[in-house]
């Protein structure tokens, strides 16, 4: 079946193309033109913007369920209430939970990539954890966090190769090479987070191939003092590490916008991925849930600590985040889409994914002046909102 999709402005990584119709044939995009052109269906845009369609590497779950629990329909319906927001690609994060809800949860979000359970791009899983330093826990359950243990993390990712996309940990601890070259051998993406490292610590697994911040100024170690010399931490390493992509949780709570202002200025639009790191409650009526053994609360549009000490995730969603960078930081459009899309791609090595161009998948969102979503296209197929 060939796809058109006309009467809209398509976003690109530096602007806009007016006046043309997009072709899509086989879950691919096959041309972009003002050529008329055979078709089998169409969608009318009716003016509002065509984007790729948002890629969301790090986010917990929606509608009261959390990708680290064992419950494939209400994993699914997670999956499904971020996709009606945008999210055609999504990588489902498993936090700091015990070895066996973790295989369980795997096994899970396995299922539903084998059987394709769901119209998204479910392309992997996301660990967050247990491998991090206690100072640094947010809300990570503290009595999960330990260092590496070569044999639990060697299980994982034996039983899952194909499941396991990316390991976001501490570097600052022992056994970080070892846990690194396993990471490596696996094609696992290595990320930086919750912790206390100093720039050397960064620097090591840097040149290992870590080229990625877990939500950056989130449990990230900065300048320090000892014996009254200054020592550079995460921080720092993610602004002088010039390939080193940054995630930015832009639901306008944890990163306040003259702090994006100051991350877009240093980092540059090419170095900057927006996450969600949705939880639970998300798309959620409750106030209250518990996530990875944690107890945390939704005050002021965002999840935090029942002490209010700390954040605990959002309740965001993708476009959610494409408006705060428009609206609040006043970012070009194109720019926040390129921040959601092209740019997590390339993090995660999605080569035909993240920009509407002849040859990519046709992952596709429509959305009016608010980032609102009006259509949905995954893989050449419009998906019902």
């Amino acid at each position: 079946m060939i796809l058109k999709i006309t009467g809209g402005r398509i976003v690109t990584p530096s602007g806009y193309i007016d006046g043309k119709d997009i072709y899509c044939e086989n879950g691919i995009i096959t041309a972009i033109t003002s050529e008329e052109r055979g078709f089998d269906k169409q969608i009318d845009a009716g003016g509002n913007f065509i984007s790729p369609g948002f890629i969301d590497l790090h986010v917990h779950g929606a509608v009261d369920y959390d990708f680290s629990a064992d419950n494939e329909q209400s994993a699914i319906n997670a999956v499904n209430y971020h996709l009606k927001h945008g999210t055609t690609t999504i990588y489902p994060t498993i936090t700091s939970v015990p070895l066996n809800t973790m295989d369980s949860a795997l096994g899970v979000i396995e299922n539903i990539i084998k059987n394709q359970k769901t119209s998204a791009n479910v392309m992997g899983a996301h660990l967050e954890g247990p491998y991090f330093s206690p100072k640094q826990a947010g809300a990570q359950d503290p009595a999960i966090i330990t260092p590496p243990k070569a044999e639990d993390y060697n299980y994982l990712l034996g039983k899952y190769p194909s499941v396991i996309k990316r390991w976001s940990f501490a570097p600052e601890l022992e056994g970080t090479e070892q846990f690194m070259d396993a990471l490596n051998n696996a094609g696992v993406v290595a990320s930086v987070a919750h912790t206390d490292a100093l720039y050397s610590d960064v620097e090591k697994v840097h040149n290992m191939g870590c080229k990625l911040i877990t939500h950056f100024y989130s449990c990230t170690s900065t300048i320090t003092r000892d014996k009254g010399f200054r020592r550079l931490g995460v921080i720092e390493a993610g602004y002088l590490m010039d390939d080193m992509a940054v995630e930015v949780i832009a639901d306008g709570c944890h990163i306040p916008k003259e702090l994006f202002s100051l991350i877009h200025k240093i980092k540059g639009e090419d170095n900057i991925c927006l996450v969600t790191d949705a939880i639970q409650l998300a798309g959620s009526d409750n106030e209250f849930a518990t996530v990875g053994g944690v107890p945390c609360k939704v005050k002021d549009g965002v999840a935090r600590l029942l002490d209010e000490s700390a954040f605990a995730g959002s309740i965001a969603t993708t476009n959610r985040l494409v408006r705060f960078c428009v609206n609040d930081v006043k970012l070009p459009l194109y720019t926040a889409i390129k921040m959601i899309t092209k740019n997590p791609a390339k993090v995660m090595g999605l080569k035909n994914k993240g920009e509407i161009a002849v040859g990519y998948d046709a992952d596709i969102v429509i959305f009016d002046n608010d980032i609102n979503i009006k259509n949905i296209i995954v893989n050449g197929k419009e998906v019902s909102i």
